[in-house]
């Protein structure tokens, strides 16, 4: 998990607003698994968006499709890759280091604004990040739908009945 660690850094000098999803959230809550990028819900308000591409293309980060990073800043550019293109998510590859991989999704299951109120702080080596709650990342797993995502679901209900973690909706 410390490879991602300077992606962490980058962003949190950068000040930009982001909550760490996916496999990374995953292993965060308790549930130890394999994972090659980590993916990542940020602010897509256009200056926001420009912010978080600008900071990691900086630092040497290039997209993995052949496009200019600064696109992924442009709503209307986003919803025609989800409609045309069936992308869930913009990818961004340190050339230095291919195991380094930030994947942001392009329109989350639930708004960013939400995910950012109910997220966790958590520590990666010794930077802290947001992390997607326990609810939002089950919720977006869920929606998901691959096999990997379904077992995952199912660890993560696990460690929230251990916990004894209320879901959002009062349920457990």
């Amino acid at each position: 998990m410390y490879v991602y660690e300077p992606i962490f850094k980058i962003l949190n000098a950068a000040g930009v607003r982001y909550v760490v999803v996916g496999d990374i959230a995953t292993l965060l809550h308790g549930y130890a698994r394999l994972t090659a990028d980590v993916d990542l819900a940020v602010d897509l308000a256009p200056q926001e968006a420009l912010r978080m591409i600008r900071a990691l293309v900086g630092k040497g980060f290039r997209p993995q499709v052949p496009v200019s990073a600064e696109m992924f800043a442009d709503g209307a550019v986003r919803e025609q890759w989800r409609q045309e293109k069936h992308m869930l998510a913009f990818s961004l590859v340190d050339p230095t280091n291919p195991m380094r991989v930030v994947d942001l999704l392009l329109k989350p299951e639930v708004s960013f604004e939400e995910l950012l109120a109910r997220s966790q702080e958590a520590v990666v080596g010794e930077t802290c990040v947001r992390v997607a709650s326990l609810d939002d990342l089950i919720k977006l797993k869920r929606h998901a739908g691959r096999p990997q995502d379904l077992v995952d679901v199912k660890e993560l209900e696990a460690i929230r009945n251990r916990k004894g973690v209320r879901s959002h909706g009062g349920q457990r």
